[in-house]
C-alpha cells in the first residue's frame, strides 16, 4: 500500500510564521547545501544535483512569493533566516489551498485519539490544547471532534522522535515540528504526529505552544494545504501568537471544503482513535 506523503509544519510560526531558532544540521553547511536541501524538501526543485546559481534562480523566487519575501532569486538574508526557521513538514504551495484532488473526510462527525503524550505538560494540559486546536475549525465549519479511548477512530494523534514510524522521520530540536497526513481511507490519513525532540508549551517563552501547532496540523488533517498568506494560520512558518485567531483566509479555505456552520457551535473538541488502526501506518505527512 502507498503510504501518501504527510504535510509538514516549519513553524516560523502550521504554520507556516517566522522563528529566530535554526533548524539542526548534520554539520555545518554552506548556504548554497542549506537552499538546496530545503529547495528540494519543500517542493520547489526536483533536480538533484542542480548547477550553477541560475538554477536555483526560479526556485529561489517562488520560495520567496510563497513565503511574502523580495523575489529577488538571490540568497539573501532575509532567504537565509526563513530557511533556518522552525516550520512545518509539509511541502508548500500558493494561496489557500487544498491538497490535489481536494481530499476530505465523507463525514463531518469526526472522531479522535490521543496514543501518547509527551513529557513536556501534563496530560490535561495536552488533551486541552487539542480540544482548542480542533475547536479553532468546528467554530467556523460543520464539523465536530469527539475523543473516543476504544474503537476505530478518524484521527491518531501522538509524539516520536526521528524515525517513529510512518517512514517520515522528524530532524531532531527545531526544523521541523510536527506533520498530519490528508484525509483518506488509509489506516493513517488524518493522523498528526508532534517531534517530541521540540520542547512544547503552553504558551510563548523558548519553547512552541501546542495548540497552535496542532491547530495547524489539524488544518491539514482536514484537507488544507499551506497558504501563501502571511499572518494565516496554514502558513508555513512557525509564530507565537497570544491570541490566536483564523485568518480569513483559513476561513475561506475550510468553508470551501465543509461550507459554513450553521447556527451556535456545538461541542468544539473531542478526540478519539482510527478505524482498525494497526500501529504501523502507511500514509506520508503534511507539515
Amino acid at each position: 500500500m502507498r503510504v501518501p506523503a504527510p504535510a509538514f509544519l516549519l513553524l516560523l510560526a502550521l504554520l507556516p510564521l517566522p522563528c529566530p531558532r535554526a533548524a539542526p544540521m548534520e554539520g555545518p553547511l554552506t548556504d548554497r547545501e542549506l537552499a538546496v536541501r530545503y529547495l528540494q524538501r519543500y517542493g520547489y526543485l526536483t533536480a538533484t544535483n542542480p548547477g550553477g546559481q541560475m538554477e536555483l534562480e526560479a526556485p529561489l523566487k517562488a520560495m520567496q512569493k510563497q513565503l511574502g519575501l523580495p523575489e529577488t532569486g538571490e540568497l539573501d538574508a532575509p532567504t537565509l533566516t526563513a530557511m533556518r526557521a522552525p516550520r512545518c513538514g509539509v511541502p508548500d504551495v500558493g494561496g489557500y489551498t487544498t491538497f490535489p484532488g481536494r481530499p476530505t473526510w465523507d463525514h463531518t462527525d469526526l472522531t479522535y485519539r490521543v496514543v501518547n503524550y509527551s513529557p513536556d505538560l501534563d496530560v490535561a494540559s495536552i488533551d486541552d490544547a487539542f480540544t482548542r486546536a480542533f475547536g479553532m475549525w468546528s467554530n467556523v465549519a460543520p464539523l465536530t471532534f469527539t475523543r473516543q479511548e476504544q474503537g476505530d477512530v478518524d484521527i491518531l494523534i501522538g509524539f516520536g522522535s526521528q524515525n517513529h514510524g510512518d517512514g517520515y522521520p522528524f530532524d531532531g530540536q527545531y526544523g521541523v515540528l510536527a506533520h498530519a497526513f490528508a484525509p483518506g481511507t488509509n489506516s493513517i490519513s488524518g493522523d498528526a504526529h508532534f517531534d517530541e525532540d521540540e520542547l512544547w508549551t503552553q504558551g510563548g517563552g523558548n519553547g512552541f505552544s501546542l495548540f497552535i501547532v496542532a491547530a495547524h496540523e489539524f488544518g491539514h488533517s482536514l484537507g488544507l494545504d499551506h497558504s501563501s498568506i502571511q499572518g494565516a494560520l496554514m502558513y508555513p512558518t512557525y509564530a507565537y501568537q497570544a491570541n490566536l485567531q483564523l485568518h480569513s483566509d483559513d476561513v475561506a479555505g475550510i468553508q470551501d471544503l465543509y461550507g459554513q456552520r450553521a447556527g451556535p457551535q456545538s461541542d468544539s473538541g473531542r478526540l478519539a482513535r482510527k478505524r482498525g488502526q494497526s500501529s504501523q501506518q502507511s500514509p506520508l505527512p503534511i507539515h
